[in-house]
């Protein structure tokens, strides 16, 4: 019989006792059905404290232990989130610096390019010149060729 029952036999025994007249609820009760159910009770109570107290502390655990995995997810989330930022920032910084290259890059190339254009257009117009020069000649000889041609025939 669990603790509840034997309280429960308890009432019953004060429900069925012989209530004294203007006595403000006093009864007769037996002595000793009372004090057996008492002994009872004391008997059966540390197994159910014993009990309820494993339950408590066995509740106390699982929320240190709950406890403890929610810090332990929050570190580890905390710990992600940094690493993704800090991830971020590399790949920020160097896709800036990589932009920042290419644009130097574009920048040398175009600059290359325009000085290699400068130096073959001066060196085409020396080369003009020294063709332009060489022709004048080349129709000077051709036309003293003729001329001559001219005298001896």
């Amino acid at each position: 019989m669990d603790i509840e029952n034997l309280i429960d036999e308890l009432e019953d025994i004060i429900d069925v006792s012989w209530h004294l007249p203007l006595s403000g609820g006093k009864a007769v009760i037996d002595a000793n059905d009372v004090r057996r159910i008492l002994e009872d009770i004391r008997l059966k109570l540390p197994k159910e404290i014993l009990q309820a107290r494993k339950i408590v502390e066995d509740r106390n655990k699982i929320m240190e232990d709950a406890k403890a995995e929610r810090e332990t997810m929050k570190r580890i989330s905390e710990e992600r989130a940094r690493t993704m930022v800090s991830q971020n920032e590399i790949v920020r910084n160097a896709q800036m610096s990589g932009n920042s290259i290419i644009a130097e890059a574009t920048s040398k190339a175009k600059e290359i390019k325009s000085s290699a254009n400068e130096y073959v257009e001066e060196i085409m117009k020396q080369l003009d010149q020294v063709v332009a020069s060489n022709l004048a000649e080349i129709r000077k000889a051709r036309q003293i060729l003729r001329s001559a041609d001219f005298k001896s025939e």
